[in-house]
């Protein structure tokens, strides 16, 4: 709305409505009022949301200059003396205000220095213009008042053209506000020269009031642009500047602008006129000092930047020279075109062994197809917007030496400083080199050096992979080996563990596999069939049973191996766990054992795991039970006594017989449990049989180790005492393959028994290969001769037959024991015992074993 009053005072005006003086003065002077007043409160309402002055300055100062060209433009109007003068005063206010304002503009740089550069730049600019134009062409009759309008204006327009142009490119408020401040600076140009009295004062002449139109409307329009650029307060942010913004500035391009608009000047005006007036050599050296002062400026910033250069490139070198890394710049050809100074130092490679060669001829052969498939994908742009490649390689160094080296490739061909492949090469040797130690560590066991469990199941598995899957897996188990630990510390054992494996080694094939797996378990893998397997197994138990020889000592170990065809399993676990059970059962059937692999066996195994299980509360379940076989005089044909044999009635297994029994309840430890029941359970039922006969006797058997425990003959005591039974009726069967394990401890526990009345009966004599040997050494009344004494062909052989129970028989009665033949199942072979002097038999062939209630009805009938 005030533009539109404006333009019409001024139509108003040139059409001779009103004086074209008040006319220009009342339009312009106040629509620049009002562009200096919505700059100016532009400025304050910056101030007062930023809380600083500097975002303020540039509408300030533009708003500055509307001000100057509003009084300005009311000169005409009051026509002062001297009106070129004052016209020429706020044109040059006017050109500071906005130069000023210009350079201060939101996005225009900041900084006195860039500020100073582009001030210079217009300021040489507009002299060059002004000395060109007042040489071009030749104005000789130019009036002098003219050339300080003329210098004013040009320098003023060219100080604002550069600060727009340079600081703002992408801004149109910018623009727009420079764009005003060139119109405006042009009107006032305008109107000092028109004020001149050496042009005729066209303002007051007869021209009307045209001219003072014109000139107003160069100054309403330029307000209205400064008013709606300088104003604009929802700018966008401006766009991120170069990380050397000044580098632009100090270009020589725009100096040569000026430059070469004054040489042409110059040249045309001496073409011309041949000579310089004083004037014009004083714009040459204003033009020249200008010029000079911006050429201080380049050289100040060349060497700015060239030290910030240096200072940047020692930075680099420093970093690459003391990196860990060795960088190579390599051209779409693959060639490297530069080496990082590290490359002597980390891989012996100089220069020129390195610059100027492809880059796959320092990659081992095996290694280049890979590299170069890694290599093809970052120049295809695959790697562009994730992480560098990674290429794992051996190169060559120095030494010609093969390194491991892990590179990372970047692709920077779009950057011109750089428009290479940079790679960046990691020497991994001593990492791969742990990595293989650690994988050692981690498949061999760290005491004897064989594998381990882990190798063992890795190889097991590689095994079973190959063709036919022919192979057997062998598990070894030690026994003896916590003795050793207990009785001579653990270092012995660890040092019988080493021989242990030593051993096994020089008993193995190249492709056998020996494994530890843990404690005293070994196992070993090998490509042998069932027959050469099992000949390894049991040179293997031969072997290992032979005596250590160790610094002071001496120790000796027992095995059992297991036995498992590879292809027998599903898989590696189900193979090892086949051997596994095949060594417990091994180890069930005795010591140094050697045991295949069959369904049969894990059944087995199953039964004893569940008899180990259910074993421990059969006492409390009352499923134990005895029967009674009875011993038979053979010169009378009566029953002489009884022995309790243990039966355990199993709910759903049934019978279960003491040759399976015994074993477990040693196992699970509570064979001295069972020897008790039974003893109290055998007596009680004697003390109910009313035979009459005192010396009808009852024989239970007692492990060895219940015997050689102190509280025995007193348990034995107590009981006899509970029943009231006379002491020689209880016989103590102690069995003869025992006795070896501590013959001096078992005496002395048979002597205490003696001591009681209790007599003692050595059972199975004859199995033994000692036995003659313990006869005169231990306390005991009676022998129980082996079956397989009686079990003979009616001719004497050679070390059997009649001649050997004869011998042992004469023996026992020698000294004065009671000889009792076992294992009596036909009438031949009672009649062979009675004829070598037995006096009692025990067998199918003279009672079966039964309940109580059978042997009391049996004692009974022969009885009457």
């Amino acid at each position: 709305m005030p533009a539109a009053i404006a333009a019409a005072i001024l139509i108003a005006g040139a059409a001779g409505l009103i004086p074209a003086r008040l006319a220009l003065a009342v339009a312009a002077g106040g629509y620049g009022l009002v562009a200096a007043a919505v700059l100016v409160r532009a400025a304050l309402a910056i101030h007062h949301s930023d809380g600083t002055f500097v975002a303020c300055r540039g509408a300030g100062f533009v708003g500055m200059g509307g001000l100057a060209t509003a009084l300005t433009a009311t000169v005409p109007a009051w026509s002062p003396p001297g009106a070129t003068v004052w016209a020429t005063a706020g044109l040059g206010v006017a050109a500071a205000c906005y130069s000023v304002g210009t350079l201060l503009l939101p996005g225009a740089g900041r900084g006195w220095a860039l500020h100073s550069r582009r001030a210079f730049d217009g300021l040489g600019l507009g002299v060059s213009i002004a000395f060109a134009g007042y040489l071009i062409p030749p104005v000789k009759q130019a009036h002098p008042a003219t050339l300080p309008v003329t210098l004013i204006a040009a320098t003023g327009i060219a100080i604002v053209l550069v600060s727009v142009l340079r600081g703002t490119p992408h801004r149109r408020p910018a623009v727009r506000c420079g764009s005003g401040a060139i119109l405006v600076l042009i009107g006032l140009a305008a109107l000092a020269t028109l004020l001149d009295p050496g042009l005729g004062g066209t303002i007051t002449g007869s021209v009307g009031g045209v001219a003072p139109a014109l000139v107003g409307v160069l100054l309403v329009a330029g307000l209205a642009l400064t008013a709606d650029g300088g104003s604009r307060r929802d700018l966008p942010l401006p766009p991120p500047e170069p990380r050397n913004p000044d580098q632009y500035l100090a270009s020589y391009p725009l100096l040569a602008v000026p430059a070469g608009v004054g040489v042409v000047a110059a040249i045309w005006h001496l073409v011309e006129v041949r000579s310089f007036d004083p004037t014009s050599i004083i714009f040459g050296i204003a033009m020249v000092a200008v010029l000079a002062m911006r050429e201080l400026l380049v050289v100040r910033d060349i060497r700015k930047y060239a030290g910030q250069l240096q200072t940047a490139e020692a930075h680099f070198r420093s970093l690459v020279a003391g990196a860990t890394d060795l960088t190579l710049v390599l051209d779409e050809q693959l060639r490297i075109r530069w080496q990082s100074p590290a490359a002597s130092r980390l891989f012996g490679l100089s220069d020129d062994e390195v610059v100027g060669k492809g880059f796959t001829e320092l990659i081992h052969p095996d290694d280049v197809a890979g590299a170069q498939e890694m290599i093809d994908a970052v120049l295809a742009g695959e790697h562009a917007d994730g992480p560098p490649a990674l290429v794992t390689a051996r190169l060559r160094d120095g030494a010609e030496l093969w390194r491991d080296t892990e590179s990372t490739i970047s692709d920077q061909r779009s950057v011109p400083e750089v428009a290479a492949l940079v790679v960046h090469v990691r020497d991994i040797g001593e990492r791969r080199h742990l990595e293989r130690a650690l994988h050692k560590l981690s498949y061999t066991d760290q005491l004897t050096g064989l594998a381990n469990r882990r190798a063992l199941m890795r190889d097991l598995l590689t095994y079973r992979r190959r063709p036919g899957r022919q192979g057997t897996l062998l598990v070894i188990d030690l026994h003896g080996l916590g003795d050793i630990n207990d009785s001579r510390g653990r270092e012995t054992g660890d040092a019988v563990l080493i021989e242990v494996g030593r051993r096994l080694r020089t008993l193995l094939g190249d492709e056998d596999v020996p494994a530890r797996l843990g404690g005293d378990e070994f196992a070993v893998l090998t490509t042998d069939g069932a027959v050469l397997a099992y000949a390894l197994a049991t040179r293997i138990a031969t072997v290992l049973s032979e005596p250590h020889q160790l610094p002071g000592a001496v120790v000796e170990l027992h095995t059992s191996i297991g036995l498992a065809e590879l292809a027998g399993g599903g898989d590696s676990d189900e193979v090892l766990r086949h051997a596994d059970l095949a060594r417990k059962r091994a180890r069930q059937l005795g010591l140094d054992r050697v045991e295949w692999y069959d369904p049969d066996v894990e059944m087995k195994l199953n039964r004893r795991m569940d008899l180990e299980r259910e074993l421990l509360g059969a006492i409390e379940r009352n499923e134990l039970d005895l029967v009674f076989q009875p011993v038979v005089g053979l010169r009378d044909d009566q029953p002489a006594g009884v022995e309790a044999l243990l039966r355990w009635r199993h709910p759903t297994l049934g019978t279960i017989m003491p040759n399976e029994l015994l074993p477990i309840a040693r196992a699970v430890g509570i064979a001295p449990e069972l020897d008790e029941w039974v003893l109290d359970t055998a007596c009680k039922h004697l003390s109910a049989w009313s035979t009459g006969d005192t010396g009808f006797w009852l024989s239970v058997n007692v492990s060895p180790r219940e015997l050689l425990t102190a509280r025995f003959p007193d348990r034995v005591a107590t009981t006899l005492r509970r029943y009231g039974i006379a002491p020689e009726r209880l016989v103590v069967e102690v069995a003869e393959d025992w006795i070896a394990e501590d013959v001096p401890a078992i005496v002395a526990s048979l002597s205490g028994l003696r001591k009681l009345g209790v007599r003692a009966a050595l059972d199975d004599f004859g199995s033994g290969q000692a036995s003659l040997s313990h006869l005169r050494r231990l306390p005991v009344d009676m022998l129980k001769l082996h079956a397989s004494l009686t079990n003979t062909t009616p001719e004497p052989l050679p070390g059997n037959g009649p001649a050997v129970i004869d011998i042992v028989v004469s023996l026992g009665r020698r000294l004065g024991l009671e000889i009792v033949a076992k294992g009596l199942e036909s009438p031949d072979q009672i009649e062979r015992a009675a004829q070598a002097g037995c006096l009692y038999g025990q067998g199918f062939a003279l009672g079966h074993p039964g309940p109580a209630e059978r042997i009391e009805a049996y004692l009974e009938s022969h009885r009457a």
